[in-house]
């Protein structure tokens, strides 16, 4: 850490310990050897923090190595050749390059100090959220490594919300006809370093929860990821090797009436270095319709939420993040 900077007391965070944030080992459930044992694991962190490590995942170092190369090799290209395929030219498929402040997550508090790449299933038909993705010439890798790296992200996904059906004493496939063309996002991250006074109105990214269903997070050595625990205290989930960081989105807060919270995290990069991160998200199908479990209801804690479709969430919360969709309503 640098100890030149001048960081703003709200921006304040204790380490964990790994009962808050645990490190669940997935090889049971990658493997089919006992799912239910890493589902009542994952069932418990999501119960109490709604995030998790994973271990035993399956994805091979090679692969993971590779995707953090284009990211370094992308980012690192000049800005005039990065913003021929800003995310403003893909229309309603929302794909390609998100320069520095473009999105803000948290725009009342906060300014993201940051750049991005996001990507999908590469199709034909233009949708919200669905079509072609805006691939960079430079490097001449990326395209192929990072589509390898997204089919991979949503394998494993399915396997860990397969276990999250589990947790909740449904059939493992509970969600999959709710998910048959899911909205799905690999993100790819740059964080700058943080220079002098570091204050709360520009961070790495601000305070907010995922706006889907599942986010796996690779992230680097450098650290900077904050979790908000349930008694509202800032706790950093340093990074641990060969592992991933999995939280649970709003999705999945409406369909267990709470019992699963959708938890706040912010990124401070105050590490002195350069920060990358790949997180993957995957939501529900667009038209998808997001109403609380019959199981997670009860005579004394009744629905507290309305049902609404995956997708309208999902713009919603997009137009509040990006300037350019401010008057754009979804097709």
């Amino acid at each position: 850490m640098n100890n030149m900077l001048d960081i703003d007391p709200r921006l304040a965070s204790r380490t964990l310990s790994f009962e808050e944030v645990p490190v669940v080992d997935i090889g049971p459930l990658v493997d089919d050897s006992d799912p239910q044992k890493v589902a009542r694991e994952i069932g418990k962190a999501c119960e109490t923090v709604g995030f998790f490590y994973i271990k035993h995942h399956g994805i091979s170092r090679e692969l993971i190595d590779a995707a953090y190369g284009q990211a370094e090799a992308f980012f690192s290209r000049p800005f005039e050749e990065k913003n021929r395929v800003n995310i403003v030219h893909s229309g309603q498929t929302l794909r390609g390059y998100i320069p520095t402040y473009a999105e803000n997550v948290d725009p009342e508090k906060s300014r993201d100090f940051k750049e991005c790449f996001d990507l999908g299933l590469d199709e034909e038909h233009v949708a919200p959220f669905f079509g072609p993705n805006l691939m960079p010439e430079e490097p001449a890798d990326f395209k192929a490594v990072m589509e390898q790296y997204h089919a991979e992200m949503l394998s494993l996904s399915r396997k860990l919300i397969g276990a999250i059906a589990l947790s909740l004493d449904l059939p493992y496939d509970h969600f999959a006809s709710m998910q048959r063309h899911p909205i799905t996002v690999q993100r790819l991250l740059h964080y700058p370093a943080q220079q002098g006074a570091v204050r709360e109105e520009e961070i790495g990214i601000g305070a907010h929860t995922d706006y889907g269903f599942l986010t796996i997070l690779a992230q680097d050595a450098n650290g900077g990821l904050q979790v908000q625990n349930r008694d509202g205290d800032w706790i950093s989930a340093p990074p641990i090797e060969d592992t991933f960081v999995v939280n649970i989105g709003d999705l999945v807060q409406t369909l267990t009436n709470d019992r699963y919270r959708s938890t706040m995290h912010r990124v401070i990069n105050i590490s002195g270095r350069e920060r990358y991160s790949l997180p993957f998200f995957i939501d529900m199908d667009y038209d998808a319709l997001v109403e609380v479990l019959p199981g997670c209801v009860s005579e004394a804690n009744p629905p507290r939420y309305a049902a609404y479709t995956s997708g309208q969430h999902k713009f919603r919360r997009y137009k509040n993040s990006y300037s350019h969709l401010k008057d754009v309503d979804a097709a």
